[in-house]
């Protein structure tokens, strides 16, 4: 069994920055992609970063440019830094472990973190 808490959300102003953690209780980043999916009420879940076993990222265009997905392989932390943040940004963030490939539907994913919320407004 893997948990994976996540801690760094809150409310921000249009323009902010926040950067979520993910912390996991063991090291399993040679088992599994590590993803931050978000949730927003009415809408489906959608895939925001990824990153790799291999190390390789990925970003759903909406983010492209404005987040950044990282690992601390040896503190066993997954980092999504989100910058220029946007109303649209609001939802649930979620870290996930994915059995490869992942995909952007969330259908592979192993281990669910329990969500911090993102509220991006005045």
């Amino acid at each position: 069994q893997v948990q994976l808490v996540e801690s760094g959300g809150g409310l921000v102003r249009p323009g902010g920055s926040l950067r979520l953690s993910c912390a996991a209780s063991r090291n399993i980043f040679s088992e599994y992609d590590m993803g931050w999916y978000r949730q927003a009420p009415g809408k489906q879940r959608e895939l925001v970063a990824v990153v790799t076993i291999g190390g390789s990222t990925n970003y759903a265009d909406s983010v492209k440019g404005r987040f950044t997905i990282s690992r601390d392989n040896v503190q066993k932390l997954v980092y999504l830094q989100m910058n220029s943040l946007k109303p649209e940004d609001t939802a649930v963030y979620y870290c996930n472990a994915v059995l490869p490939p992942y995909d952007t539907q969330g259908s592979r994913i192993r281990y669910w973190g329990q969500g911090t919320q993102v509220t991006v407004s005045s």
